[in-house]
């Protein structure tokens, strides 16, 4: 085994140092496991969770990204069929020449189907389309014992498959995935944007139009005060027909063009984003956007991964890095997103990306995290003066509310917390120490949250 390497989630916090094995097939992904020490293991793909769900301090982390090879598309069956290393973006461009696109993406196409499956990652359609895990129709385990399971939602041991989704690895080493797909006549969205005013004007809005777009998302200027406060920017879009282009576009409609990205600086001063900067950026990202506009042809890569354009954007946040916080509280709790927008705009929280969007159904996962209701997605420099009582404060009103925080998203919140907030992990559970009955799969996240 090589020398253990110190990894970070893309937050870059709690750096932890494990033995890092590349299995390059399902066999050598058994062989690993099969070696694992008492530290234990945790497979990791691309390491877009933000906190410490793919770390493994002191054991063994298996990267799954060697884990790819041939994709097949059905067109008959509308899905495709891929191994759990394909990175969603790779998965976007072998589907769209054939007319066809993902059921569910998340904000970066850097995301490995496995662990898009293990996050059951959610899209700006989840009011519309719900999880990744509602259109896995079938997913290939490896288990800590070495047996190879083929498992569907409603057929094999159904109870391990939904234990899987949304279980961030912690149930055996998915290899490959079945995956539903549907058609799009373009490689184009047809967006309509809103400005809206303040907090109130913003829930209305969505309230009142998002049933009537397939995806929707708002950004919130999380620093704008008084009257302004909970001030954004509302994007919403369906797939654009052929009709829907400019005559140029035409000629190629699912020609898909993703652009050459750019590079972050490989190093950044700690405080460079401050209330003062990310204020200027705010400011000005807001008055830029149109107050109205309507019918605007918008390739599928700027509007879904528009992050995606700058390679490293994580380092912008010096050495320190940055926490992701994201929950979600039921519609009807609105008082508790107003608790959290209002007290980030007077703790001067530097987020300059923050966004809104209304969730839908969720999927039978006992620690999946989407529920009905309201989701603020926010990020913000780990070295913020008193952040962590602040954050404290949210879970609180959170939890309260009968809301949630995401796992994959999580770096800082604690144990008993968590618990109240997933009350079906006693079942999760259950179902995990049947299949992995020495504790072998383990990870740093699952460890500060008691959560195996």
């Amino acid at each position: 085994m090589s020398r253990p390497t110190l990894l970070t989630g893309w937050g870059r916090t709690a750096p932890t140092a494990a033995t890092v094995v590349r299995p390059r097939t399902v066999a050598e992904a058994a062989e690993a496991l099969d070696r694992a020490g008492p530290r234990g293991v945790v497979p990791r793909g691309l390491g877009r969770s933000y906190g410490d769900a793919a770390q493994d301090a002191g054991g063994l982390v298996l990267d799954c990204t060697g884990l790819t090879g041939p994709l097949r598309f059905d067109p008959e069956r509308e899905e495709v069929t891929a191994p759990a290393g394909t990175p969603l973006r790779r998965l976007m461009a072998h589907l769209l020449p054939y007319g066809r696109f993902l059921p569910v993406v998340p904000g970066t196409g850097h995301v490995t189907l496995g662990g898009a499956i293990a996050a059951d990652v959610h899209g700006k359609n989840h009011h519309v389309d719900s999880s990744i895990g509602a259109h896995v129709r079938s997913l290939t385990l490896l288990t800590p014992r070495g047996e190879v399971l083929e498992l569907g939602p409603d057929y094999g041991d159904t109870a391990l498959f939904w234990a899987t989704v949304g279980g961030m690895g912690l149930t055996g080493v998915i290899t490959s995935a079945r995956l539903a797909v549907h058609t799009v006549e373009t490689a184009h969205l047809r967006v309509d944007t809103d400005r809206t005013g303040d907090l109130d004007s913003t829930l209305e809005l969505m309230e009142r139009t998002d049933h009537a777009y397939r995806y929707t998302v708002c950004w919130v200027d999380l620093l704008a005060r008084g009257a302004a406060t909970g001030r954004g920017v509302l994007t919403r879009a369906h797939h654009a027909r052929l009709t829907d282009l400019p005559a140029p576009l035409r000629r190629e409609p699912l020609r898909h063009r993703p652009g050459a990205p750019l590079s972050a600086p490989p190093w950044a001063p700690t405080g460079l984003l401050n209330r003062a900067t990310v204020g200027t950026f705010n400011t000005a990202y807001y008055h830029a956007a149109p107050r109205r506009r309507r019918g605007r042809a918008h390739p599928l890569g700027g509007f879904f991964h528009p992050l995606d354009r700058v390679r490293g954007w994580n380092r912008i946040y010096g050495a320190h890095g940055f926490v992701q916080y994201q929950f979600v509280v039921p519609f009807g709790a609105e008082d508790t997103l107003r608790h959290v927008v209002e007290g980030l705009s007077r703790a001067g929280a530097p987020s300059f990306l923050a966004v809104l969007k209304r969730m839908g159904e969720p999927t039978p996962g006992p620690l999946s995290f989407p529920r009905p209701g309201w989701t603020l997605a926010l990020d913000l420099p780990a070295a913020s003066p008193g952040l962590a009582r602040l954050l404290r404060g949210f879970d609180e009103r959170v939890l309260a509310a009968g809301g949630r925080l995401y796992l994959a998203k999580d770096s800082r919140a604690d144990a008993a917390t968590v618990h109240a907030m997933y009350p079906e992990l006693a079942s999760w559970r259950r179902v995990r120490e049947r299949v992995d009955p020495d504790g072998v799969l383990v990870s740093d996240l699952a460890r500060r949250l008691r959560l195996v």
